[in-house]
């Protein structure tokens, strides 16, 4: 590990004494701080809110906007403390979990599991309880500084799923896992590359969808089910939830397939609505008038 990424981990390390409560309230600092400076993540994050809930008046959607923009610094902040303190540790946080029957049967049947984790809550946690729970590949774009991926591997520890690329080689390797009846995890709401993608609506609005999830499922036959890591009120820890898929989402028809995916990323959201990740363009694509152009907005 080079110098300075062990001297961020040492860092990652000592700010773990804090209490959850207390990262938590630094980070809500921190949304204050990206509210005031009005930049384009908070410009990108109204535009989103509009299109998500278009029946707030302008004083509801201010309001949406103040909650959802202190629970995004609240997700970098409590990164310090699931890194730092060690993946057991952390997951000393979880506080409930909701439908974790339908991962024991699921894991029992043998056919493979598809976990579809949306940009919802702490991912990072979820992570670390999927792994205690059974061997798990990630389909994953490499970070842009690759001494950042020996920290991942260090703060991990014995709980770190197996890192697939996503690439050719990265998708076979998903199949010869659900194949044998293993367990995979995938982002459902990455934006896919162009050419890779289906249009299909999310919160009542055309987005780019990937097809890979709905394609892995009809193939293999896996059970797909979402999950993510809610954060629960003043720093109290985290309730896991799991649900079922919808309806549709391995049918043959990659439009029925990409909507059916987009609603279970809806259903998620609606559980813990100012967690998601509504920074993200989401809505931006070849094709389409990206609503984050000003003259566009």
């Amino acid at each position: 590990m080079r110098a300075d990424i062990y001297l961020l981990y040492l860092l990652l390390r000592l700010l773990a004494l804090l209490p959850l409560r207390a990262l938590h309230a630094i980070g809500s600092g921190l949304g204050r701080l990206l509210l005031r400076q009005r930049g384009q993540m908070v410009q990108n994050t109204a535009v989103n809110l509009r299109i998500a809930r278009p029946s707030l008046d302008d004083a509801a959607q201010a309001a949406l906007l103040r909650e959802v923009v202190i629970e995004s610094g609240k997700s970098v902040s409590e990164i310090v403390k699931v890194w730092g303190a060690g993946a057991e540790r952390a997951l000393a946080l979880v506080r409930e979990v909701h439908g974790e029957a339908l991962l024991d049967a699921a894991l029992a049947a043998g056919k493979g599991v598809i976990i579809a984790a949306p940009h919802l809550g702490c991912w990072e946690l979820l992570n670390y309880w999927l792994c205690r729970k059974t061997p798990m590949a990630i389909l994953y774009r490499p970070p842009r500084i690759a001494a950042v991926e020996q920290l991942l591997r260090k703060v991990r520890g014995a709980l770190a799923p197996e890192q697939v690329r996503a690439d050719g080689a990265g998708v076979r390797t998903l199949y010869k896992r659900l194949a044998a009846g293993g367990t995979v995890g995938i982002l459902p709401d990455q934006k896919p590359r162009a050419g890779e993608g289906e249009f299909a609506p999310f919160f009542g609005r055309a987005a780019l969808t990937m097809v890979l999830l709905p394609r892995l499922a009809a193939r293999t036959g896996a059970t797909v089910l979402f999950a993510f890591a809610e954060r629960l009120p003043r720093g109290a820890g985290y309730r896991i939830h799991l649900l079922p898929a919808p309806g549709q989402l391995a049918d043959a028809d990659p439009a029925t397939a990409c909507t059916a995916l987009n609603r279970g990323v809806q259903d998620c959201v609606e559980l813990a609505f100012a967690q998601y990740q509504w920074q993200y363009k989401r809505y931006s694509a070849d094709g389409l008038i990206s609503p984050y152009d000003r003259e566009n907005g």
